[in-house]
Parts: C-alpha cells; sequence; structure tokens
C-alpha cells in the first residue's frame, strides 16, 4: 500500500480479527461503546476509524468521532475503558489508531438504547452479548471460594462432558433436573476451578472440559 506507513498497512491487510476492527465513522457512541467493552471484556484489541471494511481508507469526517470515542468510554461504559488514540495523517486524510488493552476490572458493560447495561465478549471479528455464565464467573471468580463435593450434579456434569464433549447450560439442566440456578452455579464452580472452559459461537455458547480442543 503505497504512501502508507508499513505499521497501519500491516493491521488493514490481516483484516478484521478479534483485535482489530475497522470503522467507517462513529455516529453514536452508545454503538461503538459496544466494541470498546467487547475489546476489554475479551483480549484488549485496535480500532481503526476512518478505514471501511474492505481496508480502504476514507479518512475521518469530523473531530467530533474522537469526542464520541471518549464518551462511549467514560459516559456509555462501565467500569470506563481504558484507551489510547493516535491520529494517522495519510495521503490527505486522517485515521484514529484507538487502542483499548484487555480490562482489568472485568466485566464490563455498555449501555443499550434502553439504558440497559449489558456485557459483550469479541469473538473473531464479531461482538457477541456475553452469557450470563461468563458474566457471574467474571464477578465471582476473584471472590469465591469453590469446594467441589462431587454430588450427583457435579459427577453428571463430568461424565457427560467426558462423554459428549460439550453441553449447554440448558442441556445442564435438563439432564440433572435442577432449576437454572443451579446449573448456574455448578458450571461457574467449574469454571472458577479451572475443570471446564466456556466457548461462545455465533448459534450458542456452551462448555467442554479444559483440555478438550472441541
Amino acid at each position: 500500500m503505497a504512501g502508507i506507513p508499513k505499521y497501519i498497512s500491516n493491521l488493514i491487510a490481516g483484516g478484521e480479527t478479534q483485535t482489530l476492527d475497522f470503522k467507517f465513522e462513529i455516529s453514536n457512541a452508545g454503538k461503538i461503546a459496544k466494541t470498546l467493552v467487547a475489546f476489554a471484556n475479551t483480549d484488549g484489541g485496535t480500532l481503526l476509524v476512518g478505514v471501511k471494511d474492505n481496508g480502504k481508507i476514507a479518512g475521518i469526517r469530523t473531530n467530533e468521532e474522537v469526542f464520541m470515542i471518549e464518551s462511549a468510554a467514560n459516559l456509555f461504559s462501565r467500569p470506563k475503558i481504558k484507551f489510547n488514540i493516535k491520529i494517522w495523517n495519510i495521503k490527505g486524510k486522517q485515521i484514529l489508531e484507538v487502542k483499548i488493552p484487555k480490562g482489568l476490572k472485568r466485566p464490563y458493560f455498555a449501555k443499550d438504547t434502553n439504558n440497559k447495561w449489558i456485557a459483550y465478549v469479541r469473538v473473531n471479528d464479531q461482538n457477541f452479548k456475553a452469557d450470563k455464565t461468563l458474566v457471574k464467573f467474571w464477578q465471582e471468580k476473584d471472590k469465591r471460594k469453590v469446594e467441589i463435593k462431587y454430588s450427583r450434579k457435579e459427577e453428571l456434569l463430568l461424565n457427560y462432558l467426558e462423554n459428549y464433549d460439550k453441553i449447554t447450560l440448558k442441556e445442564f439442566k435438563e439432564l440433572a433436573q435442577i432449576t437454572t440456578n443451579q446449573a448456574l452455579n455448578t458450571i461457574v464452580d467449574f469454571l472458577i476451578l479451572d475443570i471446564i472452559q466456556i466457548k461462545i459461537t455465533e448459534q450458542e455458547t456452551f462448555f467442554t472440559l479444559k483440555n478438550d480442543t472441541t
């Protein structure tokens, strides 16, 4: 990409990923807060503003977009999102490089149009609403002391995963014939103990044994 700094050229050439997103423009602080929160809740990431989805540099239209990012991070995110902005001048156009580190206070929430606070995660190049199990795990993993006694429901969960590789919260609830809250607490216990891991796709959120590569 002639005339483009190699660092930016390499970023764009790699396309959108779990840690990189392109935005043609930012016209709504609430919407961009979803991406900031998703990055903070996952592995951190970089947002290039003024770049189209196909990688073409369009440039930002107004300095209002810097204000939008600041509003998204400080007013539409909870806790506030840390970020760094660098302005690049490329071929007479300006683009914004916004870096968001992996958050230290997960879960982070973005305020939606109904004033509800929702947590998001980044999976590949998309933002997904975080499953309630993941949110509870983040909230309790450093506070909750877990001792597994391996009652019937714990044994059912382990035996099922050893034979069928993965399970959803609903499937575990039905398998063990327990309440949603009991199923949720058991799975969170296993996540805290690092026995199982959570996997998120566009279709579903499910759980596998920690050494399973499903």
